[in-house]
């Protein structure tokens, strides 16, 4: 018996059952855009935490940063005690999220309590208790987030009841027949037969879904968006979890629509592997709630904060924007040079946005017509192969490609020969 089949079974018998793995791959070691497992077996990383560590695993900038801030202190609380580095970070966040200026910033330790602190800055700041979100979407577990998210199984099964004044409406998405104008339609129906738009607090939107697909909302839509939020009040969160800290080529996917939103939710690429997250929004709505309504004990961890400083060096340092931008043609060139291969009929879709790339699978080409199981043979192929992908979609039926950015041409291509190995097998 292997050490990953053993730690396999002991995970089964003291694990939560509701808590799902990907592979049954044990990480005993990582290295930039590479995993050894308990067995010594190395293994190419297109899976980067779920788009966590942007900047690679152990860069060595973070753990020096985090290092260096173990010798000082792990956790007075900010709300104590406060230190320097929870300011700084909020100023730099403060500068950097596509928000109009001045903006300011709260700390916080996942995502998911991101979502919430986001409605409720939303709520209090409007005196409005009604939130807009999309199918497809996905903005966290907890009661508010799973109310959000615009997919029923795994995540909102027998989990209800929800909070209230949550209207969900259809993401705007071609390739399976929903337009930008039916989208905008959808939502003019809302306000006219549903609920007022003004008791509306806030439209969120994630501007490239990542568990609903790597659909990328049209420049346009998020144009309207923000127009018809301006015309009713409305505030406009972005929900940049997934997509933040470069992973589309730009430091958030909300640049490429030109627009500001009125808060932005930030988390996983944000400290490099580090539980952190963040809100940052206008000030004038980020200090609507009375002091003591925001917070959290463990929020703006100062070891967080120290990996979050080296992030944000590494980013610039390193230009890994740019270097989004050359990952995402190469697994983009070879997905579409897959596609026009008869035998991979299957490959329905090929899309991306900077190293924010998937493929869908679908049978015979039909967009209407899901193809799960292939995902899954294709992800336990590439397991088998050496490859860590993850998988994502309403259907379950898309395959996403999350590089750390870091990563060299040599491992990409290793890593899309790879893929293109097990594709090649799970069709046979």
């Amino acid at each position: 018996m292997t050490s990953s089949t053993s730690l396999h079974e002991r995970r089964a018998n003291a694990v939560a059952r509701g808590v799902s793995n990907a592979t049954t791959i044990y990480a005993k070691r990582a290295k930039n855009a590479e995993i050894w497992d308990e067995d010594g077996r190395r293994y190419v990383d297109f899976a980067a935490g779920i788009a966590v560590v942007n900047t690679g695993h152990q860069h060595p900038k973070v753990i020096a940063a985090v290092e260096e801030q173990l010798k000082a202190f792990s956790h007075v609380c900010f709300q104590v005690t406060p230190y320097e580095s929870y300011v700084r970070l909020a100023e730099r966040l403060n500068e950097l999220a596509p928000v109009a200026k001045p903006a300011k910033t709260l700390l916080l330790s996942t995502g998911a309590e991101a979502v919430e602190n986001a409605v409720k800055v939303a709520r209090i700041y409007t005196g409005r208790p009604g939130i807009i979100s999309f199918s497809g979407g996905f903005h966290g577990r907890t009661l508010m987030g799973m109310a959000l998210t615009g997919k029923v199984v795994p995540y909102k099964k027998g989990f209800g009841p929800f909070p209230s004044d949550v209207y969900n409406v259809p993401f705007p998405n071609p390739y399976h027949g929903v337009s930008v104008e039916e989208s905008l339609a959808a939502l003019k129906s809302l306000f006219k037969y549903t609920a007022d738009p003004s008791s509306v607090a806030a439209i969120i939107i994630e501007p490239v879904q990542g568990e609903g697909g790597f659909y990328q909302a049209p420049v346009e839509f998020l144009r309207a968006l923000r127009a018809l939020c301006d015309e009713h009040g409305i505030l406009l969160i972005a929900d940049e979890i997934q997509t933040g800290f470069a992973r589309t080529g730009k430091m958030f996917a909300l640049e490429h629509a030109g627009i500001k939103a009125d808060v932005v939710t930030l988390a996983k690429g944000l400290a490099g592997g580090f539980p952190l997250s963040a809100i940052t929004g206008r000030a004038e709505v980020m200090d609507a709630s009375p002091p003591g309504g925001l917070g959290g004990t463990y929020a703006g961890n100062p070891v967080a904060c120290a990996a979050a400083h080296a992030v944000l060096d590494v980013i610039e340092d390193e230009r890994l924007c740019e270097r989004a931008n050359a990952i995402g043609r190469i697994i983009l060139d070879r997905c579409n040079a897959l596609k026009q291969q008869s035998n991979f009929k299957c490959i329905g879709d090929v899309r991306g946005v900077g190293a924010m790339c998937a493929v869908e699978f679908v049978k015979d080409g039909n967009a209407d017509d899901p193809d799960p199981q292939l995902t899954q043979r294709v992800m336990k192929a590439a397991n088998a192969n050496g490859l860590i992908l993850l998988p994502c979609g309403t259907y379950g039926n898309v395959i996403r490609f999350l590089v750390p950015l870091t990563a060299s041409d040599e491992i990409v291509r290793e890593g899309m020969d790879l893929f293109a190995k097990s594709l090649a097998e799970a069709v046979a």
